[in-house]
């Protein structure tokens, strides 16, 4: 039983890891890969793997936005 909990949650952690990042790039104007890059340098990738679950009971809008924020705070300009 516990194992078919550990599976949803790595199933619904990728799922929306997976929806996050293109939605990310399509909002600030970059491509997918260029997103994850820019994510990775900048923070926005830790910061995603670590708070997906209250950033996925957000509205995508204000999800993509804390990311973006915590990329800025970082050094990421966009």
């Amino acid at each position: 039983m516990a194992t078919q909990a550990l599976d949803k949650d790595i199933s619904d952690k990728v799922s929306f890891i997976s929806y996050i990042i293109p939605k990310f790039a399509s909002d600030y104007k970059m491509g997918t890969q260029q997103a994850y890059l820019y994510l990775k340098k900048y923070g926005g990738l830790d910061f995603l793997m670590e708070n997906w679950w209250a950033l996925h009971t957000d509205n995508d809008i204000w999800a993509v936005h804390d990311i973006y924020q915590v990329c800025r705070n970082n050094g990421g300009l966009r």
